[in-house]
């Protein structure tokens, strides 16, 4: 059973959000406070994390660099419509997605099952018969142990950086466009995801290429999209 945690310093929102995710096979724990959430998580065996930004004690953004320090389990932000720069800023700090209020129940669950469904593929157990080992210049993907070394060094990624880099590596010098990218890995409707992606692959080119400023492996193509090379 999938542990999520529900963290946000309105208890009204807590709630809804617990009868939105009710009769499913999930067990919600309950959080109001960055600290309690970042409590949960340390006791290991969380699927996922909502989060809430603005929470007195420690809020959101201040837990998830902490919890990014422990763990990948992913975490989606619940932010308001006027917090855009905040959404940023958590994703960029490793957020894997958001949410927004007031929220519409069909998209949390579509959200929330996407980011559980990466997650519990990233550890789950493959076939073992089935061999899936990309390798490009030095950066090997092995789909069987979820695992990606750089120039043999193992290098941890969240499951949405994982699955991002599986989808360019399985297509290796083939553009795709953010709303592509998007589709294909959060299997949504990419609305307003250009910039999601961005700092995803932000996150890829600071942990796999050696200057990220000058990366050999994601390649930009001004005006189309994106190529792993």
């Amino acid at each position: 059973m999938d542990k999520i945690v529900i963290c946000d310093d309105d208890k009204d929102i807590v709630r809804a959000l617990q009868i939105y995710l009710s009769n499913r096979n999930y067990e919600l724990l309950c959080a109001y406070t960055g600290r309690e959430a970042l409590d949960f998580v340390k006791k290991g065996d969380v699927s996922l994390v909502l989060l809430d930004i603005m929470m007195p004690e420690m809020d959101g953004i201040t837990a998830l660099r902490a919890i990014r320090e422990k763990s990948n389990v992913p975490v989606i932000l619940i932010t308001a419509k006027s917090e855009d720069a905040d959404k940023v800023l958590g994703l960029d700090v490793g957020a894997d997605d958001y949410i927004t209020k007031p929220f519409n129940p069909i998209e949390v669950l579509a959200r929330v099952r996407s980011q559980l469904r990466r997650y519990n593929k990233l550890g789950g157990s493959e076939d073992s018969n089935k061999k899936e080992v990309l390798s490009c210049g030095g950066v090997t993907l092995d789909d069987r142990t979820k695992q990606v070394t750089m120039d043999g060094e193992e290098v941890s990624l969240t499951p949405t950086e994982y699955e991002i880099l599986k989808f360019l590596m399985s297509h290796p010098k083939q553009v795709f466009s953010p709303r592509q990218i998007y589709s294909e890995v959060w299997k949504d409707t990419p609305i307003g995801s250009e910039g999601t992606v961005a700092v995803h692959i932000r996150h890829l080119r600071e942990k796999l290429e050696i200057e990220p400023s000058d990366p050999r492996h994601f390649k930009v193509v001004w005006g189309q999209g994106y190529k792993f090379e």
